[in-house]
């Protein structure tokens, strides 16, 4: 085999439409628009017009509530701090912040803090602290000898609210 017989498979590969090519092509003239009209036009979107009728996104209900000023937290599972533990990605002995956990890219960046979730098991003993932590990752660094402390900042914030 050469590489000039390398072909791909049959019907793998379909040739692009090539509009507006003359009569023999099939697409020719109009290039499949049409004769007149606003679609045969170039520039123009119609998107959820239907023609004077009440569009179908406004008949459809709108639920529920964004909040505008909602804090949006990076999430860590517990699986995977003791997977970077055991690479030596993060030093146990160490206290465990957020600084750590960006700089040893487990963490892209903050946001507005960092959040433990109790997803995987975490063996090594470690002091962690973060902005916040779920019940089930507290009680599981507890139970591997470790602590999981959750800043005021934090608290002050879900008192607040």
């Amino acid at each position: 085999m050469k590489l000039n017989e390398l072909r791909d498979n049959p019907g793998a590969t379909k040739a692009r439409k090539r509009v507006a090519r003359g009569p023999g092509s099939g697409t020719g003239k109009t290039a499949g628009r049409g004769i007149k009209g606003q679609k045969s036009r170039s520039g123009v979107a119609i998107k959820g017009y239907e023609g004077g009728q009440m569009p179908l996104y406004m008949r459809l209900p709108k639920r529920g509530f964004n909040k505008p000023n909602r804090k949006d937290y990076a999430v860590v599972n517990l699986g995977l701090i003791q997977k970077f533990i055991d690479a030596g990605k993060i030093d146990a002995k160490a206290e465990i912040t957020e600084d750590v956990l960006v700089a040893s890219g487990l963490v892209r960046r903050k946001l507005d803090g960092i959040r433990v979730l109790a997803k995987g098991e975490i063996t090594a003993k470690a002091t962690i602290t973060v902005t916040g932590a779920s019940a089930g990752a507290v009680e599981a660094v507890a139970k591997a000898g470790g602590t999981l402390a959750v800043t005021a900042a934090a608290k002050d914030a879900a008192a607040a609210e």
